[in-house]
């Protein structure tokens, strides 16, 4: 059995003065990167059966434009993963029912990037350098691990299937 992990980093933020970190929004570039993203999903068909989205709103705000190219999906928002170390996004993962055999997280840097390079066992020694170097926003991660439950996902368990980033994409 193959479980796929699809990490997204939200899309830019806003730095509105007198905002909480949580309530800060999209720019107008993240709005953007988030749609574009959102295509690159459905056109591939990275169509997640589960979506885990942390509860700031740069977070939700990039799943709703993302949801738009998903029609039908639903997320949960996982108060854990907000601004969350590896280790605490890596047990949102462990708990996605077993029913999901792809997962899409939205998240947070240190937290997602440090989450990556601690699954991914294999992949293009390339692909593995440029996301060794950089997580940008909205970049997006995939990760493919052999296990049969979510629960058996760890380190060196995966294999980076890809590493995408909005500038990357042509419109």
């Amino acid at each position: 059995m193959m479980r796929r992990l699809i990490l997204l980093r939200h899309a830019k933020s806003a730095w509105p003065e007198g905002v909480a970190d949580l309530d800060r929004p999209l720019n107008e570039r993240g709005r953007a990167a988030a749609s574009r993203m959102g295509g690159y999903l459905r056109t591939e068909k990275l169509v997640p059966d589960q979506v885990f989205v942390s509860p700031a709103r740069r977070t939700q705000e990039t799943w709703e434009l993302v949801r738009r190219e998903l029609p039908g999906i639903e997320a949960e928002t996982v108060p854990m993963i907000y601004e969350a170390a590896a280790s605490r996004i890596l047990d949102a993962v462990r708990s996605a029912p077993d029913h999901a055999e792809t997962l899409l997280v939205i998240g947070h840097n240190p937290g997602l990037h440090e989450l990556a390079m601690l699954l991914i066992g294999e992949g293009s020694p390339s692909l593995r350098a440029n996301l060794r170097e950089k997580f940008p926003t909205a970049g997006l991660v995939v990760i493919d691990a052999p296990v049969a439950h979510w629960a058996g996902v760890g380190r060196a368990a995966g294999r980076l299937e890809r590493f995408v980033v909005p500038r990357g994409l042509s419109d």
